[in-house]
């Protein structure tokens, strides 16, 4: 049995946040995933906290990432900070590999997903999560990394 010495949050990011920064920059800003996924892997080595990020535009190969640091791992993270963009209201899959990976999560949205279409007011994930921020833009991230930073310390 491997003992884990550092505590560690995946950072997961669905489809289309790689072009954050470029894509509707009135609803998500104009901070590039690079410039969040920094912050954030400063603000977590700061608390001795270790980030593993990862985007994917791909159900599958997200639901893969979720069982490699989770269930499939023999040093699995600590919890994870997600958005999973427009799987939000489509994936019962990233659902069920979070609920099995038996962490807690953070559901982040940067817009406020109620205040859009209607179909956007769904969620698969936030009756699973430990917590969920929307609306806030880039900061969402920012305080989801200092729960988790509360939660593990």
């Amino acid at each position: 049995m491997t003992i884990q010495t550092t505590k560690k949050v995946a950072l997961i990011n669905g489809p289309n946040l790689h072009l954050l920064g470029i894509r509707e920059p009135a609803i998500y800003g104009s901070v590039t995933l690079t410039d969040i996924t920094n912050r954030l892997t400063s603000q977590a080595i700061s608390h001795g906290i270790e980030l593993i990020a990862y985007q994917s535009n791909h159900e599958g190969a997200i639901v893969d990432f979720i069982g490699e640091c989770g269930l499939l791992s023999s040093d699995p993270v600590d919890g994870v900070i997600i958005n999973p963009g427009a799987y939000t209201h489509t994936s019962v899959a990233i659902r069920d590999a979070l609920s099995a990976m038996d962490k807690p999560f953070i559901e982040v949205h940067l817009s406020n997903i109620h205040s859009r279409e209607p179909f956007r007011s769904h969620s698969y994930l936030s009756d699973k999560a430990v917590g969920v921020i929307c609306g806030l833009g880039d900061m969402g991230y920012t305080m989801a990394m200092d729960w988790f930073i509360k939660h593990l310390n």
